[in-house]
């Protein structure tokens, strides 16, 4: 492979060449696994008709092959047929030995934000965390004593009144129940790491789910039966898999169908506290055809407390998020009316080194 080639197929970032027909002369792997179209369907064809960019590209080009210059382009929903469009920043330049030919750029924001947040996940978790379990400890007290007084009380009231003694215990029991949710969150203890096979994770919280919460729903797995094992705690990743798959259910009360997709992607890294990369290659989506998130949560999604859903606690893609990251994990979110996806990225596990013999 020559320089130049081995420069193109390392871009980390989504690449693509456009001709002055507005043909995609090139592109490469990153920009293939990002739209979900391979090269050769891409190849020879007009770009914007298989890729829907909310920006008047056309126009911008005319003034760079002018121009001779680049153009930067912030904030752009990039999509296709196969894709939910993205957030995207685009560069776009001349080529110098060909002007006329169009090197364009796409950075995805999500990942950039997402990967930007990732290391204040875990503080931010820690320290809402915090504050609610010195909360839940000193309001479950006085919620036990008000419980106790409600129920002395209700046994010289007329049944009538005994109504409102009955809604103060129920009411105070439903705290208490969501002060201990609070207090599980913060007690979550670091995993326990070994290598596992993601798909006997995945099949045993679907099972789970089927039994449970997502009777209603048709769940369909799509994995890659090559993939190599992940290292984690078995237990907590379950966990994880549940919340998501509880989720997808319950955006979609009246039924639907929740796809379960895993595959190897090499495109992604997270920077550990030491500056140093690692690959979370092990990709599982769960998609689900919903409403959606609304914009004004998509954000926060997993923030401690953020909650889309009436009388909903906030805690569950917090717990997930948090979880993730002790696994060296990452989790991003695609979301519009219709498909919303959750991506778990997850490492592989390393080899142990085989045994000696005698």
């Amino acid at each position: 492979m020559t320089g130049t080639a081995a420069v193109w197929a390392s871009l980390p970032v989504p690449a693509v060449l456009i001709d002055a027909e507005g043909r995609t002369a090139e592109v490469n792997a990153a920009a293939e696994l990002f739209l979900n179209l391979s090269a050769r369907s891409l190849t020879g064809q007009g770009f914007f008709d298989r890729v829907a960019i909310d920006a008047p590209l056309e126009e911008a080009f005319a003034r760079i092959r002018a121009s001779r210059s680049p153009v930067f382009i912030n904030d752009v929903a990039v999509g296709t047929g196969d894709r939910a469009p993205v957030l995207c920043n685009l560069q776009a330049a001349p080529l110098t030995d060909d002007p006329d030919t169009i090197l364009l750029l796409i950075a995805p924001r999500e990942f950039a934000e997402r990967l930007g947040r990732g290391g204040q996940v875990k503080s931010a978790a820690k320290s809402a965390i915090g504050m609610a379990e010195m909360l839940a400890h000193e309001i479950k007290n006085p919620l036990a004593g008000i419980t106790g007084a409600a129920q002395l009380l209700s046994m010289s009231l007329s049944p009538e009144d005994q109504e409102l003694t009955d809604l103060i215990v129920a009411e105070s029991r439903r705290i208490v129940k969501l002060l201990e949710q609070v207090e599980q969150f913060g007690n979550l203890r670091p995993p326990e790491k070994r290598p596992v096979n993601i798909h006997d994770v995945l099949d045993r919280a679907r099972r789970s789910a089927l039994l449970g919460f997502a009777a209603h729903m048709t769940i369909v797995e799509d994995y890659d039966p090559s993939l190599p094992p992940t290292a984690g705690d078995a237990d907590q990743l379950v966990q994880v898999f549940l919340n998501l798959i509880r989720n997808a259910a319950e955006a979609a009360p009246q039924g639907g169908t929740i796809r379960i997709h895993s595959f190897y992607d090499l495109s992604l890294r997270l920077r550990r506290p030491d500056g140093s990369g690692a690959a979370v290659p092990l990709q599982v989506e769960i998609i689900d055809d919903g409403p959606g998130i609304r914009e004004d949560l998509a954000a926060d999604i997993f923030d401690p407390f953020v909650s889309g859903r009436e009388n909903g606690t906030g805690l569950g893609l917090a717990l997930v998020s948090k979880i993730l990251a002790d696994h060296g994990g990452w989790i991003s979110v695609d979301s519009v009316p219709g498909r919303t996806v959750f991506r778990v990225s997850l490492p592989v596990a390393p080899k142990t080194p085989p045994e000696r013999t005698a």
